[in-house]
């Protein structure tokens, strides 16, 4: 592989930061490996980024030789072990923890890029899967080379390489690397496809990672056609977070199913793994339902209720009456909303705040109002949490449970959605939290 070729398509100048997740086995070594020798050419800073999963006994050994690598390589080496997991599936969850873990790293050091090694084969297998389960017009593309995070890119260098591309440029390298035992196991999906459908195709078009690959990005290409014009579409047809029937009826068949997909995606974050086609069918159904009033059930006590000419998603709240909650990068709270920490947001409405840690005691945490709350506002003076809500007519019900950020001291700090406080920092001002409400 050529080094240059690979990295080509970014614009890498010297001290920029790079993380990148590794394994120790041989597709994220190869990865490790161009990465130095790419810091011959350029000088970067490298950051190796770890998980240990907690499944297989030699997980620990690997950790410790990958350490030494990195020692050995003057690379930054960062770490974390996942102690236990839900209930969920096993790959989505550790998928998940991974790259929440890889952002927080990415923010510790203010990194550019975030590298991972997935390629050709890989493509070809999420494609495959996705097919086979079902899923969005997007997510029948697989997985995108190149991904802007905002304040970051997440980049996919192997996109184009095949597995034994990577295996030779290991060999021809002399690159360590170790071997996961679980990979041979049937149990997981992907090893199915992995070890019987792949083999198959690849013996009928030693390249059909390309025509992948080219699927992939004719995909993406009506995908983003599709997404621009279910933007115009929302405009026309949203009000205040809900859909207008009527209007909603006007638009084309895709266009109505692009909008649910994308009301979900936004709704679910992190749990979209529990939606598929059927609760679209149910969505659209509710919808041109001859009924005035209708409700269907989605996971995680979601309720889509059709109310004469709107249409809504809302959470079962009616047994929440109190909540406190340590804020985490991404919390979801009990009234349906997120607040997420985010690196940049150009937005300066109520629904985001900037902070600075050096004002505050840490951890921030949110919870729900208590009696006699009161908030220093952004300007000047005082304001009761009671007054806020009237004034912003919040009915009963929602004060209950509305979000109140506070920080370890139980100073308010933010209201999310109604009100800042006199901590919220101007965008020229140092901050080094940024909180957005959605």
């Amino acid at each position: 592989m050529d080094i240059k070729e690979l990295y080509k398509e970014l614009k890498i100048e010297k001290d920029d930061v790079i993380v990148f997740g590794c394994s120790y086995g041989p597709d994220s070594m190869a990865l490790f490996h161009t990465l130095l020798k790419l810091r011959e050419q350029i000088p970067i800073k490298l950051i190796c980024a770890h998980v240990n999963h907690g499944k297989r006994k030699e997980s620990e050994e690997e950790q410790q030789d990958l350490e030494h690598y990195c020692e050995k390589h003057q690379v930054v080496f960062e770490y974390m072990k996942i102690e236990r997991y839900g209930d969920d599936n096993f790959h989505n969850e550790a998928r998940t923890i991974r790259y929440h873990f890889f952002e927080e790293i990415v923010m510790k050091y203010q990194a550019k890029y975030l590298m991972t090694a997935h390629h050709g084969d890989d493509l070809i297998e999420t494609i495959l899967m996705r097919i086979v389960r079902g899923t969005t017009l997007e997510g029948y593309s697989g997985f995108k080379k190149e991904i802007n995070m905002g304040g970051y890119i997440i980049y996919r260098p192997f996109i184009e390489q095949t597995k034994e591309n990577l295996l030779t440029y290991d060999r021809e390298n002399k690159v360590p690397y170790a071997i996961d035992s679980s990979n041979n196991s049937s149990v997981y999906t992907r090893n199915r496809y992995r070890k019987t459908i792949l083999p198959f195709l690849k013996k009928e078009d030693p390249r059909v990672h390309e025509k992948f690959l080219k699927f992939s990005k004719t995909i993406l290409k009506a995908n983003d056609y599709i997404e621009r014009e279910t933007t115009k579409a929302l405009k026309k047809v949203s009000f205040h977070d809900r859909i207008l029937i009527n209007k909603f009826l006007e638009q084309d068949e895709l266009i109505q199913q692009t909008i649910l997909e994308d009301i979900l995606e936004n709704y679910y974050q992190d749990d979209l793994i529990l939606i598929n086609e059927k609760h679209i069918t149910l969505l659209l159904n509710l919808i041109k339902s001859r009924k005035a009033n209708s409700e269907v059930m989605l996971p995680n006590d979601v309720v889509a209720t059709k109310n004469y000419n709107e249409f809504f998603l809302h959470r079962v709240l009616e047994e929440i009456s109190h909540y406190e909650i340590e804020l985490n990068k991404y919390t979801r709270l009990p009234n349906g909303h997120v607040l997420e920490e985010v690196l940049t947001e150009n937005s300066n409405s109520n629904n985001v705040i900037r902070l600075s840690s050096k004002e505050l005691t840490l951890p921030l945490r949110v919870r729900t109002r208590e009696y006699g709350d009161v908030m220093a506002l952004k300007g000047g003076g005082h304001k009761k949490i009671k007054d806020i809500f009237i004034e912003k007519k919040i009915v009963p019900k929602d004060r209950e449970i509305w979000p109140i950020v506070v920080d370890s001291k139980n100073t308010i700090v933010f209201v999310p959605g109604l009100k800042k406080s006199k901590f919220d920092k101007n965008k020229e001002d140092f901050c080094d939290i940024i909180l957005r409400y959605k």
